[in-house]
């Protein structure tokens, strides 16, 4: 094992992490991999923002705040996954991490992640502190996940009920309408206002369901190999039109439970 990697078990589930990026880069329940693996994938955090912000810009208290344009002509997924964590706790079962926010964010603090694996469920919390003036945010997850859990088995099902999905324009960012939701394929954010509750099938084999108290979910599933579920706290460009203010006093605080069953 690279002392770059905590690895996790409990039962027959096995969870490697990345300290380089913050990232799940391995999670097993015995010999099955239920993430695509691979440099970009696997699971990684997004903080302090979720999928794309337009044109690399954050409008936040008058002024505007340019950030890298990693997905042109737009910033997408924060910046956490990009830079080293630090390990606060490491137990068999369980992982803290915590990475000081620096450029080119520009506002001081800090985003803590946790990881607990139990037998049957994976619990992920992640945190997001001001140091010093307030500034928006938003937490999330991005798991890529094997559409097919062997060569030749059956491709994954989806299973959820959003009450709406945002209208996407052509530069692929929410356009302020809510419609109901299509058929997919989607690279598409839905609301869930209950929560989001999304249930993947891998038919004859596992059922896993992503569940979490946050509102907000984007379904990925257009790729021939892979599909994402991913619960955040707002929409993408949600810091420039649904921001939710950190302060010193209030930190954003969102949690994601994986649940997961073997089929017969």
């Amino acid at each position: 094992m690279s002392d770059r990697e905590v690895r996790l078990a409990a039962g027959p589930a096995r969870l490697t992490v990345d300290l380089d990026t913050g990232r799940i880069a391995e999670f097993r329940l015995g010999d099955t991999g239920l993430l695509h693996t691979g440099p970009r994938f696997g699971s990684f955090p997004m903080a302090p923002w979720c999928g794309r912000m337009r044109d690399g810009v954050l409008h936040w208290a008058g002024a505007d705040h340019h950030l890298p344009r990693n997905a042109e002509p737009h910033a997408i997924h924060g910046t956490v996954r990009d830079k080293p964590w630090q390990v606060v706790l490491s137990t068999d079962a369980e992982v803290v991490l915590a990475q000081d926010l620096t450029e080119p964010w520009p506002f001081p603090g800090r985003v803590t992640q946790s990881i607990t694996l139990g037998a049957d469920t994976a619990e992920f919390t992640m945190t997001v502190e001001a140091f010093a003036d307030p500034f928006p945010a938003q937490v999330g997850w991005h798991p890529w996940f094997n559409r097919r859990l062997t060569a030749d088995g059956p491709g994954v099902e989806i299973d959820f009920a959003p009450a709406w999905q945002e209208e996407r324009g052509a530069d692929y960012l929410p356009d302020g309408n809510r419609i109901t939701p299509p058929p997919g394929p989607w690279d598409d954010c839905f609301g869930m206002p209950g929560g989001v509750d999304v249930t993947l099938t891998w038919p004859g084999a596992i059922e896993l369901v992503v569940s979490s108290p946050l509102e907000w979910v984007v379904v990925f599933d257009q790729p021939a190999e892979t599909v994402c579920v991913e619960p955040e706290s707002g929409p993408p460009n949600g810091l420039n039109t649904a921001p939710l203010e950190v302060r010193k006093d209030r930190p954003l605080i969102g949690e994601m439970i994986w649940r997961w069953r073997t089929l017969d």
